[in-house]
């Protein structure tokens, strides 16, 4: 197992930059996943740390070690594909040996840890089977194997869940799950799925524009996004995000949202220097805000119903209050007719404050 160290890490293409010198340390042992949209440049570093994009500034370590002129077989990491990289004209057991090929173990050793590599992977009865003989799954955990039977110092995953169904990306999140938690090796994963991000992380990377914007365990991420992009991208459905006004009242902050009818919302102490008159985006998540259970003070909001979202644990109404589009949840089985008026609320406590021009969180942690 080893640290991975990235000290103000820069790539670029030419003119184009695709990371701006990130900073970010991978204790020894966690599991860190890197999450943004296609684009924000969590792949090429991913590449960095591999090898196979070279670094144009900064420093990458690898174990202490300074690696950024090592060659990717030096690097004492195994990468995991999007595409799986498995030979169709190779069995099961070949595959899972390939990385062994140019090791000097003997051919008994070599065996034994493609065996102990299957076991752990639950593929002692594939071993003599083609990849076109295995479903999706299957071959994900075989390209998995590859990576595991040279005993790593750190696991790189590159997206490698996208291309399979929702039931067997949900079963195949559980498997990386438990193995990370069998071997405790370092892993750094890359998706742009959230729920990924936040089902396996020890901590989650968010990235956008080549940039960091935040570092933080899944919940802390979730309840205290330092953006308005944070807050939007982790979690689903997505934040409501209603533009408005800070006003004061007796000393203490209050939002008075444009375009939405009702009192103006009280809120807690806020961070930052925002002052009466400032915008500001009051966002609330779905979840949060819900129709037919009254609470007291927070956001309160009569809208029309448009759209229902049946899911079995939970029920999506799609408000129009005002001109506002705001999603939220419904309580309990019974659902409401489409134009029917309602009142949806959640406490103050749920509430997110955002400066409207830097789109910085002035919510008080």
């Amino acid at each position: 197992m080893a640290t991975i160290e990235l000290d103000k890490l820069v790539k670029r293409y030419g003119k184009m930059v695709a990371v701006h010198g990130i900073d970010l340390e991978v204790k020894d042992g966690e599991f860190i996943v890197l999450v943004g949209p296609s684009g924000c440049g969590k792949s090429t570093t991913l590449r960095m740390i591999a090898g196979l994009e070279d670094i144009t500034a900064g420093t990458l370590r690898i174990g202490g070690q300074v690696v950024n002129e090592r060659e990717p077989k030096h690097r004492n990491i195994a990468m995991v594909f999007q595409n799986y990289a498995i030979y169709p004209h190779m069995s099961v057991a070949k595959n899972i040996g390939f990385g062994l090929y140019t090791s000097r173990l003997d051919q008994a050793e070599k065996d034994r840890r493609v065996a102990e590599t299957a076991a752990i992977l639950g593929l002692e009865a594939y071993l003599d089977r083609r990849p076109s003989e295995l479903s999706g799954g299957q071959r994900q955990r075989v390209a998995i194997g590859r990576a595991m039977v040279r005993d790593p110092q750190a696991f790189l995953f590159d997206e490698p869940l996208s291309n399979l169904d929702a039931q067997l990306r949900a079963q195949m999140r559980l498997e990386i799950k438990r193995l990370h938690q069998r071997l405790g090796t370092t892993i750094v994963f890359v998706t742009h799925d959230q729920v990924e991000a936040m089902t396996l992380a020890d901590r989650i990377v968010v990235m956008r524009d080549g940039r960091i914007l935040q570092v933080g365990r899944p919940l802390d991420v979730y309840e205290n996004p330092n953006d308005v992009f944070t807050a939007r991208f982790i979690g689903s459905p997505t934040m409501n995000l209603l533009p408005g006004q800070l006003v004061g009242h007796g000393g203490q902050p209050h939002v008075h949202l444009d375009g939405i009818a009702g009192d103006d919302i009280a809120l807690q102490r806020l961070a930052g220097t925002a002052s009466p008159g400032a915008g500001v985006l009051l966002s609330v998540r779905p979840h949060d805000l819900v129709v037919g259970a009254p609470q007291s003070g927070g956001f309160k909001v009569r809208g029309r119903v448009a759209v229902v979202e049946p899911l079995g644990s939970e029920t999506l109404i799609h408000l129009e209050s005002e001109g506002q589009q705001i999603v939220a949840t419904g309580s309990g089985r019974t659902l409401p007719a489409i134009g029917e008026d309602v009142e949806a609320s959640v406490p103050a406590e749920h509430l997110y404050i955002f400066d409207a021009t830097t789109e910085k969180s002035l919510r008080q942690q």
